[in-house]
Protein backbone atom coordinates (compact mmCIF):
# COMPACT_ATOMS: atom_id res chain seq x y z
CA UNK A 1 0.00 0.00 0.00
CA UNK A 2 1.25 3.58 -0.55
CA UNK A 3 2.22 5.54 2.57
CA UNK A 4 -1.02 8.09 2.63
CA UNK A 5 -1.07 11.83 1.48
CA UNK A 6 -1.50 14.47 3.79
CA UNK A 7 -4.40 16.63 2.12
CA UNK A 8 -2.39 20.20 2.42
CA UNK A 9 0.20 18.34 -0.35
CA UNK A 10 -2.70 16.92 -2.79
CA UNK A 11 -2.73 19.37 -4.81
CA UNK A 12 0.95 19.64 -5.22
CA UNK A 13 2.09 16.40 -6.12
CA UNK A 14 1.33 14.27 -9.34
CA UNK A 15 -1.74 11.83 -9.96
CA UNK A 16 -1.77 8.93 -12.41
CA UNK A 17 -4.59 9.00 -14.80
CA UNK A 18 -6.23 6.26 -16.39
CA UNK A 19 -8.64 6.12 -19.33
CA UNK A 20 -10.34 3.13 -19.85
CA UNK A 21 -11.83 2.40 -23.81
CA UNK A 22 -12.94 0.07 -25.73
CA UNK A 23 -10.07 -1.28 -27.03
CA UNK A 24 -7.49 0.18 -24.73
CA UNK A 25 -6.16 0.96 -20.59
CA UNK A 26 -4.16 3.95 -21.15
CA UNK A 27 -2.61 5.54 -18.19
CA UNK A 28 -0.75 8.29 -17.59
CA UNK A 29 1.65 10.08 -14.67
CA UNK A 30 0.02 13.81 -14.49
CA UNK A 31 1.80 16.88 -12.95
CA UNK A 32 -0.51 19.59 -11.40
CA UNK A 33 -0.33 21.71 -14.20
CA UNK A 34 -1.60 19.09 -16.55
CA UNK A 35 1.54 18.19 -17.78
CA UNK A 36 1.99 14.06 -18.78
CA UNK A 37 5.61 13.00 -17.68
CA UNK A 38 4.99 9.35 -18.42
CA UNK A 39 2.37 7.13 -20.29
CA UNK A 40 1.47 3.39 -20.60
CA UNK A 41 -0.71 1.04 -22.12
CA UNK A 42 -2.69 -2.39 -22.56
CA UNK A 43 -5.27 -3.72 -24.42
CA UNK A 44 -8.63 -4.10 -23.33
CA UNK A 45 -10.26 -7.60 -22.68
CA UNK A 46 -13.68 -6.11 -22.67
CA UNK A 47 -15.54 -9.40 -22.06
CA UNK A 48 -14.11 -10.00 -18.75
CA UNK A 49 -14.29 -7.67 -15.83
CA UNK A 50 -10.98 -9.42 -14.23
CA UNK A 51 -8.99 -9.52 -16.63
CA UNK A 52 -10.05 -5.82 -17.87
CA UNK A 53 -9.31 -5.27 -13.75
CA UNK A 54 -5.76 -6.89 -13.87
CA UNK A 55 -5.25 -4.33 -17.12
CA UNK A 56 -6.17 -1.31 -15.22
CA UNK A 57 -3.62 -2.89 -12.47
CA UNK A 58 -1.13 -3.31 -14.74
CA UNK A 59 -0.94 0.12 -16.00
CA UNK A 60 -0.86 1.47 -12.48
CA UNK A 61 1.96 -0.65 -11.15
CA UNK A 62 4.31 0.04 -14.22
CA UNK A 63 3.67 3.69 -13.99
CA UNK A 64 3.82 3.57 -10.45
CA UNK A 65 7.04 1.75 -10.30
CA UNK A 66 8.53 4.05 -12.99
CA UNK A 67 8.12 7.28 -11.57
CA UNK A 68 9.52 5.72 -7.84
CA UNK A 69 8.40 9.15 -6.37
CA UNK A 70 4.89 10.28 -4.34
CA UNK A 71 1.97 9.66 -5.92
CA UNK A 72 -1.69 11.47 -5.05
CA UNK A 73 -3.69 8.90 -6.39
CA UNK A 74 -5.14 7.16 -8.94
CA UNK A 75 -8.02 8.49 -11.10
CA UNK A 76 -10.07 6.17 -13.48
CA UNK A 77 -12.31 7.57 -16.15
CA UNK A 78 -14.26 4.48 -18.01
CA UNK A 79 -16.53 4.02 -20.88
CA UNK A 80 -20.00 4.05 -19.04
CA UNK A 81 -22.77 4.90 -16.82
CA UNK A 82 -21.81 5.80 -13.28
CA UNK A 83 -24.29 5.54 -10.19
CA UNK A 84 -23.93 9.49 -8.39
CA UNK A 85 -20.97 8.22 -5.93
CA UNK A 86 -18.79 6.94 -9.23
CA UNK A 87 -18.85 3.43 -6.88
CA UNK A 88 -20.44 1.51 -9.75
CA UNK A 89 -20.81 1.08 -12.84
CA UNK A 90 -24.21 0.74 -13.82
CA UNK A 91 -23.67 0.06 -17.84
CA UNK A 92 -20.80 -0.12 -19.96
CA UNK A 93 -21.81 -0.50 -23.42
CA UNK A 94 -17.85 -1.83 -24.69
CA UNK A 95 -16.73 -3.33 -21.74
CA UNK A 96 -18.23 -6.59 -19.32
CA UNK A 97 -19.29 -4.36 -16.22
CA UNK A 98 -22.79 -4.32 -15.51
CA UNK A 99 -23.73 -3.06 -12.02
CA UNK A 100 -19.97 -3.42 -10.74
CA UNK A 101 -18.79 -2.09 -7.44
CA UNK A 102 -16.12 -1.08 -9.42
CA UNK A 103 -14.11 1.60 -6.96
CA UNK A 104 -14.30 -1.19 -4.13
CA UNK A 105 -12.82 -3.81 -6.45
CA UNK A 106 -9.69 -1.78 -7.57
CA UNK A 107 -9.69 -0.19 -4.33
CA UNK A 108 -8.92 -3.62 -3.06
CA UNK A 109 -5.80 -4.44 -5.72
CA UNK A 110 -4.56 -0.51 -6.01
CA UNK A 111 -5.19 0.39 -1.97
CA UNK A 112 -4.36 3.72 -3.29
CA UNK A 113 -6.62 6.33 -2.33
CA UNK A 114 -9.42 6.66 -6.03
CA UNK A 115 -11.40 8.61 -8.11
CA UNK A 116 -13.46 6.60 -10.36
CA UNK A 117 -16.22 8.32 -12.70
CA UNK A 118 -17.04 8.01 -16.62
CA UNK A 119 -14.29 9.33 -19.29
CA UNK A 120 -16.33 12.16 -21.04
CA UNK A 121 -16.81 13.88 -17.23
CA UNK A 122 -12.55 13.72 -16.53
CA UNK A 123 -12.46 14.44 -20.26
CA UNK A 124 -14.45 17.77 -19.54
CA UNK A 125 -12.93 18.72 -16.29
CA UNK A 126 -9.47 18.26 -18.38
CA UNK A 127 -10.69 20.86 -20.59
CA UNK A 128 -12.36 23.07 -17.80
CA UNK A 129 -9.26 23.12 -15.51
CA UNK A 130 -6.45 23.31 -18.74
CA UNK A 131 -8.26 23.47 -21.52
CA UNK A 132 -10.72 25.71 -24.27
CA UNK A 133 -13.21 25.71 -21.16
CA UNK A 134 -10.79 27.52 -18.81
CA UNK A 135 -12.36 30.40 -16.70
CA UNK A 136 -15.94 29.53 -17.64
CA UNK A 137 -18.83 29.38 -14.91
CA UNK A 138 -20.88 27.36 -17.08
CA UNK A 139 -19.14 25.02 -19.62
CA UNK A 140 -20.73 22.06 -21.59
CA UNK A 141 -17.83 19.73 -23.29
CA UNK A 142 -19.24 17.16 -26.12
CA UNK A 143 -17.38 14.79 -27.04
CA UNK A 144 -17.85 13.28 -30.93
CA UNK A 145 -16.64 10.13 -31.48
CA UNK A 146 -18.85 6.96 -32.58
CA UNK A 147 -21.59 8.80 -30.85
CA UNK A 148 -22.13 11.81 -28.38
CA UNK A 149 -21.29 11.92 -24.85
CA UNK A 150 -20.12 14.82 -22.73
CA UNK A 151 -19.70 16.33 -19.44
CA UNK A 152 -20.30 19.51 -17.53
CA UNK A 153 -18.99 21.77 -14.64
CA UNK A 154 -20.90 24.67 -13.16
CA UNK A 155 -19.11 26.92 -10.72
CA UNK A 156 -16.14 24.68 -10.59
CA UNK A 157 -17.87 21.89 -9.82
CA UNK A 158 -18.29 18.45 -12.35
CA UNK A 159 -21.87 17.94 -12.38
CA UNK A 160 -22.73 14.13 -12.19
CA UNK A 161 -26.57 14.71 -11.87
CA UNK A 162 -28.87 12.98 -9.59
CA UNK A 163 -28.29 9.56 -10.69
CA UNK A 164 -24.48 10.03 -12.13
CA UNK A 165 -25.33 10.18 -15.68
CA UNK A 166 -25.89 13.86 -16.40
CA UNK A 167 -23.82 14.47 -20.17
CA UNK A 168 -25.60 12.05 -22.26
CA UNK A 169 -26.00 14.30 -24.94
CA UNK A 170 -26.22 12.48 -27.28
CA UNK A 171 -29.79 10.82 -26.43
CA UNK A 172 -31.74 13.31 -26.51
CA UNK A 173 -34.28 13.25 -29.41
CA UNK A 174 -34.25 15.39 -32.47
CA UNK A 175 -36.28 13.79 -35.23
CA UNK A 176 -39.46 11.80 -33.90
CA UNK A 177 -39.93 8.06 -35.26
CA UNK A 178 -35.91 8.78 -36.41
CA UNK A 179 -33.24 6.09 -36.83
CA UNK A 180 -33.05 3.52 -34.27
CA UNK A 181 -30.63 4.06 -31.79
CA UNK A 182 -28.75 1.36 -29.40
CA UNK A 183 -30.40 3.06 -26.51
CA UNK A 184 -33.70 1.72 -27.77
CA UNK A 185 -34.89 5.24 -28.65
CA UNK A 186 -35.80 6.65 -32.10
CA UNK A 187 -34.08 9.91 -33.72
CA UNK A 188 -31.54 10.16 -30.97
CA UNK A 189 -29.07 13.13 -31.72
CA UNK A 190 -26.32 11.12 -32.12
CA UNK A 191 -27.75 9.22 -34.96
CA UNK A 192 -27.23 12.51 -36.79
CA UNK A 193 -23.86 14.13 -35.40
CA UNK A 194 -21.54 11.69 -34.98
CA UNK A 195 -18.70 9.44 -36.53
CA UNK A 196 -21.47 6.66 -36.83
CA UNK A 197 -24.49 8.49 -38.82
CA UNK A 198 -21.41 10.51 -40.97
CA UNK A 199 -20.69 6.74 -41.91
CA UNK A 200 -24.13 5.78 -41.94
CA UNK A 201 -25.32 9.16 -44.09
CA UNK A 202 -22.82 8.07 -46.75
CA UNK A 203 -23.82 4.75 -46.80
CA UNK A 204 -27.58 5.80 -47.73
CA UNK A 205 -26.00 8.04 -50.09
CA UNK A 206 -23.99 5.32 -52.36
CA UNK A 207 -26.44 2.89 -52.01
CA UNK A 208 -29.32 5.22 -53.56
CA UNK A 209 -27.26 7.64 -55.95
CA UNK A 210 -23.90 5.52 -56.79
CA UNK A 211 -22.67 8.39 -59.72
CA UNK A 212 -23.02 10.67 -56.92
CA UNK A 213 -20.83 8.80 -54.13
CA UNK A 214 -18.25 7.58 -56.78
CA UNK A 215 -15.15 8.91 -55.45
CA UNK A 216 -16.23 7.31 -52.31
CA UNK A 217 -16.84 4.37 -53.59
CA UNK A 218 -13.68 4.18 -55.23
CA UNK A 219 -12.26 3.84 -52.03
CA UNK A 220 -14.23 0.96 -50.54
CA UNK A 221 -14.22 -0.43 -54.05
CA UNK A 222 -17.45 -0.30 -54.91
CA UNK A 223 -18.94 -1.24 -51.83
CA UNK A 224 -21.29 1.11 -50.42
CA UNK A 225 -21.68 -0.58 -47.20
CA UNK A 226 -18.13 -1.36 -46.09
CA UNK A 227 -18.09 2.79 -46.04
CA UNK A 228 -17.30 5.04 -42.89
CA UNK A 229 -17.05 7.91 -41.16
CA UNK A 230 -13.39 7.65 -41.46
CA UNK A 231 -13.26 6.97 -45.13
CA UNK A 232 -15.78 10.21 -45.50
CA UNK A 233 -13.02 11.99 -43.14
CA UNK A 234 -10.45 11.27 -45.20
CA UNK A 235 -12.31 12.42 -48.50
CA UNK A 236 -13.43 15.49 -47.16
CA UNK A 237 -9.54 16.51 -46.52
CA UNK A 238 -8.76 15.95 -50.01
CA UNK A 239 -11.62 17.83 -51.03
CA UNK A 240 -14.20 15.94 -52.29
CA UNK A 241 -17.56 17.51 -52.48
CA UNK A 242 -19.87 14.53 -51.34
CA UNK A 243 -17.59 14.31 -48.27
CA UNK A 244 -17.50 17.92 -47.56
CA UNK A 245 -21.34 18.51 -48.18
CA UNK A 246 -21.95 15.04 -45.68
CA UNK A 247 -19.97 16.83 -42.91
CA UNK A 248 -21.34 20.38 -42.88
CA UNK A 249 -24.43 18.13 -42.67
CA UNK A 250 -23.34 16.70 -39.14
CA UNK A 251 -21.81 19.94 -38.27
CA UNK A 252 -25.65 21.57 -38.80
CA UNK A 253 -27.24 18.88 -36.80
CA UNK A 254 -24.15 19.53 -34.20
CA UNK A 255 -25.52 23.58 -33.75
CA UNK A 256 -28.90 22.10 -33.89
CA UNK A 257 -28.41 20.10 -30.77
CA UNK A 258 -26.12 23.21 -29.03
CA UNK A 259 -29.12 25.63 -29.76
CA UNK A 260 -31.56 23.09 -27.50
CA UNK A 261 -29.18 22.55 -25.01
CA UNK A 262 -28.63 26.69 -25.01
CA UNK A 263 -32.32 26.74 -24.39
CA UNK A 264 -32.29 24.63 -21.45
CA UNK A 265 -28.20 25.48 -19.75
CA UNK A 266 -27.41 28.67 -21.34
CA UNK A 267 -23.57 27.64 -20.98
CA UNK A 268 -21.11 30.22 -21.38
CA UNK A 269 -19.06 28.27 -23.97
CA UNK A 270 -18.99 24.43 -25.60
CA UNK A 271 -16.28 22.36 -25.98
CA UNK A 272 -15.95 19.94 -28.83
CA UNK A 273 -13.77 17.07 -28.61
CA UNK A 274 -13.56 13.88 -29.60
CA UNK A 275 -12.29 12.07 -32.82
CA UNK A 276 -14.68 13.42 -34.87
CA UNK A 277 -13.56 17.22 -33.65
CA UNK A 278 -10.29 16.84 -35.42
CA UNK A 279 -12.10 17.82 -38.65
CA UNK A 280 -12.22 21.72 -36.96
CA UNK A 281 -13.88 23.98 -39.38
CA UNK A 282 -15.34 21.50 -41.59
CA UNK A 283 -17.79 20.82 -38.80
CA UNK A 284 -17.23 23.28 -36.31
CA UNK A 285 -18.20 26.14 -39.15
CA UNK A 286 -21.49 24.69 -40.31
CA UNK A 287 -22.10 23.86 -36.22
CA UNK A 288 -21.83 27.88 -35.55
CA UNK A 289 -23.93 28.79 -38.41
CA UNK A 290 -26.84 26.63 -37.28
CA UNK A 291 -26.68 27.67 -33.69
CA UNK A 292 -26.72 31.18 -35.14
CA UNK A 293 -29.79 30.43 -36.97
CA UNK A 294 -31.58 28.37 -34.39
CA UNK A 295 -31.02 29.37 -31.05
CA UNK A 296 -34.07 30.52 -28.85
CA UNK A 297 -33.93 34.17 -28.76
CA UNK A 298 -31.68 35.02 -30.93
CA UNK A 299 -31.28 38.60 -31.89
CA UNK A 300 -31.76 39.36 -28.49
CA UNK A 301 -29.77 37.77 -26.30
CA UNK A 302 -25.92 35.82 -26.76
CA UNK A 303 -25.30 32.40 -27.33
CA UNK A 304 -22.47 30.33 -26.28
CA UNK A 305 -18.72 30.48 -27.69
CA UNK A 306 -18.50 27.30 -29.66
CA UNK A 307 -14.92 26.37 -29.44
CA UNK A 308 -12.36 22.84 -30.50
CA UNK A 309 -11.20 20.95 -27.57
CA UNK A 310 -7.59 21.91 -26.86
CA UNK A 311 -6.07 18.50 -24.85
CA UNK A 312 -7.20 16.06 -27.84
CA UNK A 313 -7.08 12.42 -26.79
CA UNK A 314 -5.08 13.02 -23.34
CA UNK A 315 -7.82 14.62 -21.79
CA UNK A 316 -9.67 11.67 -20.25
CA UNK A 317 -6.63 10.57 -18.23
CA UNK A 318 -5.57 13.99 -17.48
CA UNK A 319 -9.33 15.38 -16.35
CA UNK A 320 -8.87 11.90 -14.33
CA UNK A 321 -5.53 12.36 -12.25
CA UNK A 322 -6.96 15.94 -11.50
CA UNK A 323 -10.04 14.66 -10.17
CA UNK A 324 -8.32 12.29 -7.81
CA UNK A 325 -5.82 14.79 -6.74
CA UNK A 326 -8.87 17.12 -5.92
CA UNK A 327 -10.78 14.23 -3.92
CA UNK A 328 -7.77 13.85 -1.81
CA UNK A 329 -7.27 17.15 -1.33
CA UNK A 330 -11.22 17.24 -0.08
CA UNK A 331 -10.87 14.48 2.15
CA UNK A 332 -13.12 12.54 -0.22
CA UNK A 333 -11.42 9.61 -1.91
Amino acid sequence: MSPSVDQTAALDLPALGIDIGGTKVAGGVVLPDGTITDTARRATPGKSVSATEDAIAAVVEELADRHGGPLVGVGVGAAGWFDRTGDTVLFSPHLAWRNQPLRKDLGTRLQRPLWVGNDADAAAWAEYRYGAARGSDLALVITLGTGIGGGMVIDGRLQRGAHGVAGEWGHMRVVPDGRLCACGNRGCWEQYASGNALGQTAREVANSSPAAAASLLERVEGQADRLTGEHVATAAAAGDPLALELLAEVGTWLGQGIADLSAVLDPGVVVIGGGVSVLGEMVLGPARARLERALPGRGFRPGPQVLAAELGAQAGLVGAADLVRRAVAEGVA
